[in-house]
């Protein structure tokens, strides 16, 4: 296909369908930034209260930057990939730090902010400052994979460089701000992964796919992910004072999944057990005395992650309030319910919680 044939049918069509999102009505790099970051994590419409919250909640970088990382982590919870909120209070302490606020205006100074990779950096300097620069994201690998009818692995570093060049040929003279938000649009709503709006598609004439019938074949992504399985056992210790209930939690350090985030005391097992197999091979059985009271268990819960697959129950166990600060249970922090409320939490514990307690 023409090369400006196809931008004039991006261009045409983004400016009949483009959905009204209020990043589209901004160039201030900040809300771009955003929701770009937000939106690699989950689709427009689940994204969308979650950019809503950060922007009124932290309506600047600075105000981003001087937020305390708990802060950060508990209003990105329920987005998963707690790193990448991370990096995005790192970034902006960056910002505010050492360029005074003023957020980077090309690809390769937005390339030094943590977290920011060549896909972030492209839409930002394309979409804030109108750098011509390729954006390349999911949805323009199958555009251009099923218009051109490409074959090579998109997983693959050779796919990489032959799409990025490709779209690299397309962009147009002007308007590439606009021509880089349709392109990722059309393959968004038109060109999809499943059922693709064929008949009604300006690209129908020219696009490889469509004639050779390969939709469901293109693109090509070869690289699968290998799934773990992972078995979580949660012990609850709870106790009662005042007619209020504390129940014990810890902060996750480390590289594993929901660093920075609170659950309870955590013994993750080869397989699902009940609690007195549990007991019968734990260490923490042993500190248990005729005080301490088992007195629930959970069915199973399931989370999936994108290369996890857990299992989990939950196992309460009510101890004395005198018994709360011997050594065995230093690693855990006693909250109150409404306290509780306000840590970052992964969304498995924050639903058996919600289901339990609240």
């Amino acid at each position: 296909m023409d090369k400006h044939l196809f931008a004039d049918n991006i261009l045409n069509w983004y400016a009949k369908n483009k959905r009204d999102l209020p990043w589209r009505h901004t160039k201030d790099p900040y809300f771009i930034w955003l929701s770009e970051v937000i939106l690699q994590q989950t689709r427009v419409k689940q994204g969308l209260p979650y950019y809503e919250k950060f922007v009124e909640t932290y309506p600047t970088v600075k105000d981003l930057a001087e937020a305390d990382e708990q802060s950060v982590l508990r209003l990105w919870q329920g987005l998963g990939y707690y790193s990448r909120a991370r990096n995005l209070h790192a970034a902006a302490k960056f910002v505010h730090q050492e360029l005074a606020d003023k957020f980077p205006a090309s690809y390769q100074e937005l390339l030094k902010m943590k977290g920011v990779g060549k896909y972030t950096a492209s839409a930002i300097a394309s979409f804030a400052y109108n750098e011509k620069v390729e954006v390349v994201d999911g949805n323009v690998f199958r555009v251009l994979a099923r218009v051109f009818g490409i074959a090579t692995d998109i997983a693959s570093h050779q796919g990489a460089k032959e799409f990025d060049a490709l779209a690299k040929s397309l962009l147009p003279d002007e308007q590439t701000d606009e021509y880089n938000q349709g392109m990722m649009e059309f393959g968004a709503l038109q060109c999809t992964p499943q059922k693709p709006n064929c008949m009604y598609c300006p690209m129908q004439s020219g696009c490889v796919a469509f004639q050779q019938g390969k939709q469901k074949e293109l693109p090509v992504k070869i690289k699968k992910l290998k799934i773990k399985n992972r078995y979580f056992h949660y012990l609850i210790f709870e106790y009662q004072k005042n007619d209020e209930v504390f129940l014990g939690m810890k902060q996750r350090v480390g590289k594993d999944i929901w660093s920075g985030l609170y659950d309870f005391w955590l013994e993750e097992k080869s397989a699902l057990q009940n609690t007195e197999a549990l007991m019968g091979e734990s260490d923490w059985a042993k500190e248990l005395t005729e005080e301490w009271v088992i007195s629930k268990e959970s069915v199973a819960y399931k989370h999936i992650l994108t290369h996890q697959r857990i299992q989990a129950t939950f196992h309460h166990i009510q101890v004395p309030v005198s018994q709360t600060d011997q050594e065995f249970f230093k690693d855990l922090h006693f909250f109150k319910l409404d306290e509780i409320v306000d840590l970052p939490k992964p969304v498995l514990i924050d639903n058996y919680l919600n289901k339990n307690f609240f």
